[in-house]
């Protein structure tokens, strides 16, 4: 199974769990700034919300997926305060015609002291085993 990596962060919280599913997966956690070239099966998404909505950056970048390209998108992510980005994600991969695994990853996150410590070693413990049990 071919896997990719990519992230969205703007506190280095989403970079840690990131960096946990990547190792799992044997691949390296590539910032969204980075496309996807290669054909993946799996392309692990990391981002968070960012004032009640997914950053533009990663809106753009799901939109300029190659859907023959990606096989599905798996998403993962941190936030102090809204949990599951997968509606905001899977309505801009719906519009590509990229399938998103109903099985996502989420953890609470540090943000301007609430949360604080978070995600710790166990939150990106639990992103790596998520990981395992994506690709087997």
């Amino acid at each position: 199974m071919k896997v990719a990596v990519r992230y969205y962060t703007k506190t280095g919280n989403t970079k840690r769990l990131a960096e946990s599913i990547a190792a799992v997966c044997g691949v390296e956690a590539k910032p969204i700034s980075i496309p996807v070239n290669e054909e993946v099966d799996v392309l692990f998404l990391g981002n968070s919300y960012y004032a009640f909505n997914i950053d533009p950056e990663v809106r753009d970048f799901v939109a300029g997926l190659d859907k023959s390209k990606v096989g599905k998108i798996v998403n993962f992510g941190s936030a102090a305060m809204l949990n599951s980005t997968y509606k905001k994600v899977k309505a801009v991969a719906d519009k590509v015609g990229i399938p998103m695994d109903e099985r996502e990853f989420h953890c609470k996150g540090e943000f301007k002291g609430i949360h604080k410590g978070r995600p710790n070693d166990d939150d990106v413990k639990a992103a790596g085993e998520f990981a395992k049990g994506i690709i087997g």
